[in-house]
């Protein structure tokens, strides 16, 4: 395999490396939404457009090339006829090292849009979980006030009938404290009659020893 083509597979291997480690639950959005704010992943950033669409460029290049000996070598393949032995083998090797190559690049090509993918994905999925937990916040705050209010509701509804029974409350007390009033009056009434007797007894006794 030629540098350029070593190169190109090497470069899928790292974007297959890239893929699994973002699909692979190892950090959460928030972690690579954090990675991608930093200063390292902003220096990259900066030009990421321009790095993108030159590596698209190039891998295009290539493509375009696999493809070109793919026809090239099928071509020369059908023309043999299988007249010579040792020229169709060299190009069926040709051939497949073609197809080789044209689905490296192929699947390059897929990887870096993949990859880009995911990037916008992670991002977008971390905002989308910050605005839940917001919403969420202001949902419970919501709950709470609305609980709030329909007790205060719940105590104001209530205050009439605490008004009656304090009113009851204070007509019982009036009643007691006459009943109680009505009681000394009675016992008051029981001792001056007792003395009243006590003395008709005494006088009574008083007489017959005359």
């Amino acid at each position: 395999m030629s540098i350029q083509w070593t190169f190109i597979a090497g470069y899928l291997y790292f974007e297959v490396a890239v893929v699994i480690i973002m699909i692979l639950p190892i950090f959460s959005p928030k972690r690579w939404n954090q990675f991608f704010k930093s200063r390292l992943f902003a220096m990259f950033q900066q030009h990421a457009a321009v790095y993108f669409y030159v590596l698209l460029g190039v891998l295009c290049l290539f493509l375009f090339d696999a493809i070109r000996e793919m026809r090239k070598y099928s071509h020369s393949i059908d023309a043999a006829a299988h007249t010579h032995l040792s020229s169709e083998m060299k190009g069926n090797v040709k051939l497949f090292r073609a197809q080789r190559n044209f689905y490296i690049t192929g699947f390059a090509i897929f990887l870096a849009f993949v990859i880009r993918r995911l990037v916008n994905m992670l991002i977008i999925q971390d905002e989308l979980s910050i605005k839940a937990e917001k919403i969420i916040k202001e949902a419970e705050a919501a709950v709470q006030l609305a609980k709030t209010t329909v007790l205060a509701n719940t105590l104001q509804a209530s205050e009439p009938n605490t008004d009656e029974l304090k009113d009851k409350l204070l007509m019982a007390e009036d009643s007691l404290k006459a009943e109680k009033s009505r009681v000394k009056e009675l016992e008051e009434e029981a001792k001056m009659w007792k003395q009243k007797y006590e003395e008709a007894v005494a006088g009574s006794v008083g007489k017959g020893d005359e």
